[in-house]
């Protein structure tokens, strides 16, 4: 019996183990948004901490200005094993241990920190809690993974770092200073992220791509006051007329953002790639169907799978001006407001964008207008090379454990931990994740199916052995 199956047995004897300190970190009501539970936060690192120290890492919790962070590394031993045999890759780990509020609570089944596994009519069973799949199950298979390789052969197949975080659900505000701060101790060859899901529950995904994000506020500013529009209708400026007609010119009849520059750096995807997402099955009727539409809206000649995963966007998220109250009031507005987002693919860069979009703007404003800007933020895009050896490698061992061909998808969201990975530890990410659609993440009666789970751990025992060449 090799090696690897020796691990991949000891993770199957143990799964009714596994399970059970799963649900002892899943008591702990570690919402991070709330300051009421601040010592529950504190109470899940400390948690975390005793669990990797149980398995050999010489861990520690780091406070923070906020929440603490859960810092370990494979001890000494370890290291020299991995470093006397041909180079292999140091990775770092990276969960997060907070989770959302439970509210409303009237709408869950049963206490949301009291885990219970409910088994459904056809035979799967789930388990029920806050946290269980986002993200408490999926760091914790990445534990488990790690303890069975300690028991079974003494140490991990290479170097490994782990960093939890405790304020992902409520902004990260204490990451990139931890970053910064620790770089020379948390920088590795490449960062391994479980926080995203499977394509279907018999379909595992690498994610390759997160589109980056740029958000700006326009707040057009016309005159000192409102006006009654029947004396100044037709002579004075009306903010609310300027706004949209900027808003409007923002893209083309073909659905093309037209700021100057907005397309540089957006890659183009592979023929083989596209081919291949196509066998997914995901129809633009079935994709839009779930929210009542049926065509995209985006750029034309995309599917709207790619223009979700590949392509930039422009979007109002917000429009504002003039009287919004019930009835009507025949008013010109002093002001008008709108909340626009880019999501940004490839190597767009948001600060030049964000310096387009305000001299397209400006350019625009009538003279008798004023504009003012105020940035929500920006980051850019994060992909993983597709020629990367670790995605090949990693991509191989999900083929191999789910028996199943591991596709390779894109996200339409941002997770910015990965672009801070990139642009402050300068390291790629590998994004191998067991959640589900209907894992209800973030609302009440979140689950955990106990196969994504169980295979979850027996997937990154395969992953680290692919990844050391063992």
């Amino acid at each position: 019996m090799t090696i690897l199956s020796r691990v991949l047995s000891r993770v199957d004897q143990d799964l009714d183990n596994s399970i059970s300190r799963l649900f002892d970190l899943l008591r702990i009501k570690s919402i991070s948004t709330d300051p009421a539970f601040s010592g529950e936060c504190r109470k899940a690192a400390d948690w975390l901490a005793a669990a990797l120290q149980e398995i050999g890492f010489d861990a520690s919790v780091r406070d923070t200005s906020g929440h603490p962070m859960v810092v370990a590394h494979t001890p000494l031993s370890d290291q020299e094993k991995a470093e006397s045999r041909k180079p292999v890759p140091r990775v770092l780990f990276y969960g997060h241990y907070d989770v959302q509020p439970v509210d409303p609570l009237d709408l869950w089944d049963r206490p949301p920190f009291e885990p219970e596994i409910v088994t459904a009519k056809d035979g799967t069973r789930r388990i029920f809690a806050r946290g269980a799949s986002d993200d408490k199950g999926q760091l914790m298979t990445f534990v488990e993974a790690c303890r069975a390789f300690r028991e079974v052969t003494g140490a991990l197949p290479l170097s490994v770092s782990i960093l939890f975080e405790g304020e992902e659900e409520s902004g990260s505000p204490s990451l990139v200073p931890f970053l910064k701060q620790n770089a020379d101790e948390l920088k590795t060859d490449m960062a391994l992220v479980c926080d995203t899901g499977m394509w279907d529950e018999k379909t595992p995904a690498l994610t390759t791509m997160l589109r980056g994000l740029l958000a700006e506020e326009i707040t057009i500013f016309g005159p000192d006051r409102d006006l009654h529009s029947g004396g100044y209708g037709g002579a004075a400026q009306n903010p609310i007329h300027v706004l949209t007609r900027i808003l409007a010119g923002l893209r083309d009849a073909d659905g093309r953002i037209t700021l100057p520059g907005f397309y540089d750096g957006v890659i183009e995807l592979p023929a083989d790639v596209i081919r291949e997402w196509e066998k997914l099955g995901a129809s633009d009727e079935k994709f839009l169907g779930e929210v009542g539409l049926k065509y995209p809206a985006g750029e034309r000649g995309f599917s709207a799978l790619q223009l979700i995963w590949t392509r930039p966007t422009c979007e109002i998220n917000g429009i504002s001006g003039g009287y919004e109250g019930d009835g009507f009031k025949t008013v010109l507005p002093a002001r008008a407001s709108a909340k626009l987002s880019f999501r940004l693919v490839g190597h767009q860069d948001p600060l030049a964008i964000r310096e387009a979009l305000r001299k397209y703007v400006t350019d625009h404003l009538p003279a008798d207008c004023r504009v003012e800007f105020v940035s929500h933020g920006a980051s850019p895009a994060v992909f993983l090379p597709l020629q990367s050896e670790a995605l090949k490698k990693a991509r191989a061992a999900l083929t191999e454990e789910w028996e199943t061909p591991a596709v390779l998808i894109g996200c339409g969201g941002s997770i910015p931990v990965v672009g801070d990975f990139k642009t402050i530890l300068g390291m790629d990410s590998l994004l191998a994740g067991f959640a589900l659609e209907s894992d209800n993440i973030h609302s009440p009666n979140e689950k955990y199916d106990v196969t994504s789970f169980h295979k979850g751990i027996r997937s990154w025992v395969r992953i680290l052995a692919a990844l050391s060449g063992a």
